[in-house]
């Protein structure tokens, strides 16, 4: 029997960099964008937000709680290049991306699955890492097929293979984004080449997948285990098409679950939440959970995994070494050793995408090669500074010696 869904949307998520010298002036670049608009976050519309976070992960993820109205009038009243330079210090600014109207397309010509895109967010952080954020949702999104299908579709959108003639074409009918070329475009006007990316072995033609799909209380129930659809659940939490006979086992997923009907699916391409519709919460109260706190968990981590590839990129680079070096210890200070949320749910997600991310293994590899850097950096200093001892001993001998021979003339 097809499984059926009743409620789902998709953000498909592309990291980019921009050079830290050139960060001032891609902000800049957003702010002049009639069709980006700076996020702020208040207190009172994002309550959930701001009580999640703990103190300095709130003030690094979210800087512009502290701003008032007051100070956002301020701001908007000062020229164009200082409100860049003021929010290129920022740990973290937030684009709206405004497009005129939701976007709607579909996935092959004739009898496809569409979709609207919903929303679109640019999230740059002050080190130059970036991730432009799509949110997606099937439309007559009753079969979970579809929603198989489109997500594993859909992430390979920006691969120059789409354009090829015997990939399933993605077809985006809308006067913004007339086919798949124009889309990439669109990706490229935002991201530029992002070859900073690929010098990290950043994969930047594949998203990352942010997927949320409620499914009808019919197929998972207190009578129907779940256990009868696991297959569907790791198919998802795999991003792999409906049609799909790759062998996954189960017990080679990272899980996570706190709910009874709802589960989480880990990998280093996706985070999945797969739920029924038996509970209430399931399409209430969790989806907006999802879509906020856990999710900027998850951009939380991606850009610490990225952060730290970059740091280990600069300390091959003599000419920038010291500088790394002074990063490497701020990031530990201030971000790594942190706790990010006093929320028992938030606390083992984030332990969890640390370990499917291997966040952990990263880490200790760049601090090994920041201890073996800060040795070197010693044993050169102490052998400059005995050269120095026994230069000076050999000047006093020299000065001794002549002072001697001075006195017997």
């Amino acid at each position: 029997m097809e499984l059926k869904t009743n409620y789902q949307y998709t953000y498909f998520i592309h990291p980019f960099i921009v050079k830290e010298n050139k960060y001032q002036r891609y902000i800049l670049k957003m702010l002049k964008d009639k069709n980006s608009t700076l996020k702020v976050f208040k207190k009172g519309k994002d309550l959930q937000l701001y009580q999640y976070f703990l103190p300095k992960a709130r003030e690094f993820l979210f800087t512009t709680f502290r701003y008032g109205d007051s100070k956002i009038k301020k701001l908007e009243e000062l020229p164009i290049e200082t409100r860049a330079a003021i929010l290129a210090k920022n740990p973290c600014t937030v684009f709206e991306y405004n497009l005129e109207k939701d976007i709607q397309g579909k996935i092959e010509q004739a009898n496809g699955i569409f979709f609207n895109i919903r929303k679109i967010e640019i999230i740059c952080f002050y080190t130059g890492i970036c991730f432009l954020t799509i949110k997606t949702t099937v439309e007559d999104n009753v079969e979970f097929s579809n929603i198989l299908n489109f997500n594993y579709k859909f992430k390979d959108i920006n691969n120059q293979l789409s354009n090829l003639e015997n990939y399933d074409n993605i077809r985006i009918q809308t006067d913004s984004f007339n086919d798949v070329k124009t889309f990439q475009e669109f990706i490229r006007g935002i991201t530029g080449l992002n070859s900073e990316a690929a010098k990290l072995n950043i994969d930047t033609e594949r998203f990352l997948t942010y997927s949320y799909v409620c499914i009808d209380q019919e197929a998972w129930n207190s009578t129907n285990n779940f256990d009868d659809i696991k297959y569907q659940f790791i198919k998802y939490a795999n991003i792999l098409p409906a049609d799909s006979s790759r062998g996954y086992e189960y017990e080679k997923i990272q899980t996570f679950s706190r709910w009874k009907y709802a589960k989480i699916g880990l990998s280093k391409q996706a985070m999945t939440l797969f739920s029924s519709s038996i509970d209430i919460n399931n399409y209430t109260i969790l989806p907006e959970e999802y879509e906020n706190q856990y999710f900027y968990t998850y951009i939380f981590n991606q850009y610490k995994k990225i952060y730290l590839k970059k740091i280990e990129l600069e300390f091959k680079d003599m000419s920038k070494i010291k500088k790394a070096r002074k990063k490497f210890v701020e990031f530990t200070k201030n971000l790594w050793i942190q706790e990010i949320t006093s929320d028992e749910t938030g606390t083992l997600l984030n332990d969890k995408l640390q370990e499917t991310l291997e966040l952990n293994q990263l880490y200790a590899q760049v601090k090994n090669k920041y201890d073996i850097l800060y040795k070197e950096q010693n044993f050169e200093r102490e052998r400059k500074t005995t050269i120095f001892i026994a230069l000076l001993l050999v000047m006093s001998l020299i000065l001794n010696i002549i002072n001697f021979i001075g006195i017997f003339k």
